[in-house]
């Protein structure tokens, strides 16, 4: 990454030159470097504004933000030659107390702990002093942790302009939904339990980018700790820390909608033909490495696919939001075995259907609900089934089809597609639900 465009500062360049002619005359002027020209790589560095210049509260959440940005207009005004004090404090003491109030770890940060080795390519944010630790200060540090700041190719910060890349990379798309999703894990985010050592060189919003670019490209760990200029054991902390954290978040939201919401977004050709579905449920298969157990080759090989697999179902409302998405098990489990074990009969109300393939004839174990199962009409014992079911059934998969989009919309995600490895497998339910989750953000697919 450039390093900063101030004379005589050798920090890494974390904000770009604005694109506005006007402001970006303005930026040049105020570095005071006779016939400098900003190119599209030069930046500076966050040393350079005050603690005004950046976005206060979130404006989804009205939590502070968790990657700090510049307001628009802004203008640096902090340089060796200016009369502006900073306040970042000088005193050796504080320097220690910088170092040991790293916000990290998914817990409360503890005064106690020793003073970890300092990073020299984070800023790290620590909040208000309080305390025995108002003994050492006299005023309250803020120094915020900014996306942008490590030295590799991609960035949080060099993506936010750019929304044919945040959809190309997270499936997301434009910058403020990557935001909101951000917005949503907030600020539990700030204090992470990492499954490896602490990461305190990436910053929040990079680290939730890593994990959706692995989950949408599905890169190996080496390109994309090239890309970000970490290790590679760094990427696979993040990766499984955030699955795990995005999943135990995201399970405590119910994403079983009411009735009556489902009723109020469902479009008119479900009102017409298919008024009291509740729910649209198919089956996905995810490809595996062939596991070294027999045992276990013989569960998850799947004789649809012919291939060894894991086996999970996806429901989602007419209206196209994914409402349901169960445990995944082993390729050679069956249609009624994962609806056995599911928890439907559970969330439905009597008088719903549940729309399926004819995979799902499990009308006997939602009779006692009065809940009716929507799948085609079988042709055992006839030679011809009536031209009115005839007609119904194509009703039925025309409507159906639906299912099969946003399980392809899932699958947008490469990581669902691709032969998951011996690693991620212990993973497969929670990579599979935080999927799904993030789809949930993206445009509807129902028009």
């Amino acid at each position: 990454m450039p390093l900063c465009a101030v004379p005589g500062c050798a920090n890494p360049g974390v904000h770009l030159f604005p694109k506005d002619p006007t402001l970006k005359k303005k930026w040049e002027k105020a570095i005071r470097r006779k016939y400098f020209v900003a190119t599209q790589h030069s930046r500076l560095c966050r040393n350079h504004f005050q603690e005004s210049d950046y976005v206060g509260e979130s404006a989804y959440t009205g939590h502070p933000q968790i990657c700090k940005f510049l307001k628009k207009g802004t203008v640096p005004s902090i340089f060796p030659w200016s009369t502006q004090v900073s306040t970042t404090p000088t005193s050796r003491t504080s320097r220690y107390m910088k170092r040991g109030r790293r916000i990290i770890g998914f817990r409360q940060p503890s005064v106690e702990e020793s003073i970890p080795e300092p990073s020299s390519s984070a800023e790290i944010e620590i909040s208000s002093i309080e305390g025995s630790l108002e003994d050492f200060t006299q005023k309250t540090v803020s120094v915020g942790t900014q996306c942008g700041s490590s030295f590799g190719i991609l960035s949080l910060e060099a993506m936010r302009g750019n929304p044919q890349a945040i959809h190309f990379y997270t499936g997301l798309e434009k910058y403020e939904k990557f935001m909101l999703v951000l917005d949503t894990l907030s600020p539990m985010c700030n204090n992470l339990n990492y499954r490896g050592s602490k990461v305190i060189n990436v910053c929040i919003g990079d680290q939730l980018l890593i994990t959706l670019i692995k989950l949408r490209r599905y890169l190996p760990d080496f390109e994309l700790a090239f890309l970000f200029g970490i290790s590679q054991t760094t990427v696979a902390n993040i990766f499984v820390t955030w699955i795990n954290f995005m999943y135990e978040i995201w399970s405590l939201v119910n994403i079983w909608p009411s009735k009556e919401l489902v009723q109020y977004y469902m479009p008119e050709s479900f009102k017409r033909g298919f008024p009291s579905t509740r729910i649209i449920v198919d089956t996905t298969e995810i490809p595996i490495t062939r596991p070294g157990n027999p045992v276990a080759q013989q569960v998850t090989f799947s004789s649809y696919k012919h291939k060894n697999t894991v086996k999970a179902m996806i429901g989602a409302t007419p209206g196209g939001l994914i409402s349901y998405v169960s445990e995944c098990y082993g390729g050679s489990v069956s249609d009624r075995q994962i609806i056995e074990r599911s928890k439907l009969i559970n969330v439905c109300d009597s008088g719903d259907s549940i729309m399926a393939d004819r995979g799902f004839n499990v009308q006997d174990i939602f009779a006692s609900r009065d809940i009716t199962i929507n799948i085609p009409m079988f042709l055992k014992g006839k030679t011809q089934l009536p031209g009115v079911r005839i007609i119904q059934d194509r009703k039925l998969a025309s409507k159906r089809v639906h299912i099969e989009r946003i399980i392809g919309l899932a699958k947008s995600y490469k990581i669902l597609k691709s032969e998951l490895s011996p690693y991620h497998v212990p993973l497969a339910s929670r990579i599979l639900f935080v999927c799904a989750m993030a789809c949930n953000f993206r445009e509807s697919i129902m028009k």
